[in-house]
């Protein structure tokens, strides 16, 4: 995914010079956003210093963001690191941006095993596709 070129197929908003900005396509909620390394690491530590310095700095430009387009009550950021902890790709570390709402769960994700989300994707990548472009102008 990473290495192709159509990034609004993929879903890439945003590429820096060690990781990339993409969203989930399986969201829990609109917005739900993840911070990949360029390269494989199953672990933090793992990466090298610049990788994982610019690494946060996407994860507060996505803070801020998703903040101000989708101005949640709060948000979810953190990491699963290995198959124990629910990392769904084991060997490659990425950071989950998530804007969350009171009483943004249901039923439907519960029981249905199904997400129910008030926008589609293709709408929330351009929204933050062009926010991403402020960084790199």
């Amino acid at each position: 995914m990473a290495a192709q070129s159509n990034d609004e197929e993929n879903l890439i908003v945003h590429r820096g010079l060690y990781n990339f900005v993409v969203l989930n396509r399986y969201p829990y909620t609109s917005g739900h956003l993840m911070v990949v390394p360029f390269v494989h690491a199953d672990r933090l530590n793992a990466v090298e210093n610049a990788v994982a310095a610019e690494l946060m700095e996407l994860v507060r430009a996505s803070e801020g963001h998703l903040q101000r387009i989708y101005r949640p009550g709060g948000l979810n950021i953190g990491m699963n690191l290995g198959e124990s902890a629910g990392a769904g790709i084991a060997g490659h570390i990425h950071m989950h941006v998530l804007p969350r709402w009171s009483g943004d769960s249901n039923f439907m994700t519960t029981i249905g095993e199904t997400r129910v989300l008030p926008e589609e994707l293709g709408i929330t990548w351009k929204r933050l596709n062009e926010a991403f472009a402020t960084v790199r102008d």
